[in-house]
Formats: structure tokens, sequence, C-alpha cells
């Protein structure tokens, strides 16, 4: 089995990063699933209904959110119904949505995907790794490939998750940083592992955010608010191979493009 994790969306830019070049990559390389992070992909912050529809359309299976899930608020009601939309499942009992969710490939295969965000240097929310070994306990029937997106900011909280998780889990991969690390790897147990997947949005930015306006944040200490950047896009994701039969991985790649 051959799974896709895309990184974070970042706006328009970011959403015709994925229109190009997630189809020509599912059908080159045989895909069977596709995992994308869409926490910012409206206008930079949150998700729409409609923005949704377009990363399905475009071939995404299920969109992961981090900590900025219910950036925009119309998305609590559509969240509740769509089961291909995941908020962190370590979020406190009773917010709206799901943490995971267990349905099937293109070839059939059952497969899991759940959405943790981290604690360090982040808003407050449960245990992630508690809350780990819950989804984990919870998974009905025989065991399956799972795909872990971890939405955190300290590289050592999203390892030490990798580790903690080895062996249990297909794959533990980053979001919310935006920037593609280089230390993707199997770890011994069978689990693929990469502290960020990157984002796809615009090149020529600061994460995604007009680096102009960032820069004046930074050179004078004065709020600024951030838009989405234009020019030209790259695409950041991993290409995780998996063992359908053991629910463990075999190899993971990183994907990166940038437009011309």
């Amino acid at each position: 089995m051959r799974v896709v994790l895309v990184g974070d969306i970042i706006g328009s830019p970011g959403r015709r990063a994925v229109k190009e070049n997630l189809p020509p990559l599912v059908a080159d390389f045989g895909v069977d699933f596709v995992v994308a992070n869409g926490e910012n992909a409206a206008g930079g912050i949150g998700i729409t209904r409609e923005v949704a529809a377009e990363l399905f359309a475009a071939g995404v299976d299920v969109i992961t959110m981090g900590n900025h899930a219910f950036g925009k608020k119309e998305i609590i009601s559509c969240i509740e119904q769509e089961k291909r939309i995941l908020r962190p499942a370590n979020y406190p009992p009773g917010v709206p949505g799901r943490g995971f969710t267990v349905t099937k490939t293109r070839s059939g295969c059952r497969i899991a995907v759940c959405t943790l965000v981290g604690r360090t240097f982040m808003q407050p929310a449960d245990c992630p790794f508690r809350t780990a070994d819950a989804v984990l306990a919870a998974l009905p029937g025989p065991p399956c490939p799972v795909l872990v997106d971890f939405h955190a900011e300290a590289t050592s909280e999203k390892m030490a998750l990798g580790w903690y998780l080895e062996g249990r889990v297909a794959a533990v991969t980053g979001t919310h940083t935006h920037v593609q690390t280089a230390d993707e790897r199997v770890l011994p147990g069978g689990t693929a592992f990469i502290s960020d997947i990157g984002m796809c949005g615009p090149a020529g930015s600061v994460i995604g955010m007009d680096r102009e306006m960032v820069l004046r944040r930074f050179l004078t200490g004065m709020h600024s608010p951030y838009q989405v950047a234009d020019g030209p896009y790259v695409f950041s994701a991993v290409l995780v191979d998996c063992d359908e039969t053991t629910g463990l991985a075999t190899g993971i790649r990183r994907i990166l493009h940038y437009e011309e």
C-alpha cells in the first residue's frame, strides 16, 4: 500500500499546488490513499466547506487539522457531518468533530488516520501521548496501517511521539512549522517518521505569509496582520509505503517541488 501525506496547505497558492501536483503524483506512483493538512487552506487560517470540497476533488481522501481547526467558524457544523475532516484528537471532550477515522483505500484496504496537536510552545491541549494510546485502543477490527499527523511546534516533541508510537503505527509525520525537514526514515520498529512534511504554499514567503508584513513585525515589534503571499508555489509531501498485513511502514520518501 502506498500513501501520500501532504504538508500544510496555505491559502489559494497552496490549493493550486495540490491541484497541479497531486493528481500526477497519484497516477505516477500508484498511490492508494492521500492525507493532507488543511488547517491553513482558506485564506491562511482555517478551512471552509467549499475549500474542503476543492481538496477532495483534487484527490485528497482525508483532511487533517491542527490548532487553527476552527479558524473559520462555519466549519463547526460541517466538521460534525464530514467524517473526512479531522480535528485534533486530544482536544477536550465536547469539542465538535472527531480526531480519528477508519476508512478504506482505493484498493479496498482498511486504513486509519489520526491527528494530534502538540503542547510545547502551543495552546493548552490534552496529552497527545495518552490520547494516542486511547485512539489505538479504540480502533476496531484487525490491525491496519495507522497514519498520525502530529501538528506540533517542537522537533523534540515530534521525535518523542515517533519513538513512543514506534512499531504501533505506520507513520508519524509532523506538520505546523511549514518547513520540510530532512530527517525522514523508517524507525527500527517499522514506523515512518519525519519531523515536518513542509508546506504547500507561496515559495517566496515566510512560512506562507507575505514576507514584508512579517519583516515589519520582526523589525519594529509592532503588530502587523499577516496575509498569504503571492507568487510561485512550493509543493511538499512524503510518500510512505505500508504493509497492509503488518500495518507498518517499509519506506518513506520526501517530495519537494518548486513551481518554475
